[in-house]
């Protein structure tokens, strides 16, 4: 791999990686909540769900990165 590809794939990693810790520690803070158990599931799904997505994402991202494929807008 590239140095260039490297460097490109830095900033959507961290990014991932603070959202991530941030997502997960929301939902650690809504399970140490005494609110109801429905609640608990609500409000601690949500940050669950946001994180499969960010990594789903930083996953097609570093495929485009791979493939060369830098502008989405050169499809059209």
């Amino acid at each position: 791999m590239e140095e260039k590809h490297r460097l490109k794939m830095v900033a959507p990693i961290v990014i991932t990686v603070i959202l991530v810790l941030y997502y997960i520690g929301f939902f650690a803070g809504c399970v140490l909540l005494p609110i109801p158990f429905g609640l608990k599931l609500l409000f601690g799904l949500v940050p669950l769900l946001l994180t499969g997505v960010c990594v789903f994402v930083l996953v097609e991202r570093i495929r485009e990165i791979r493939s060369g494929e830098e502008d989405d807008l050169g499809q059209y």
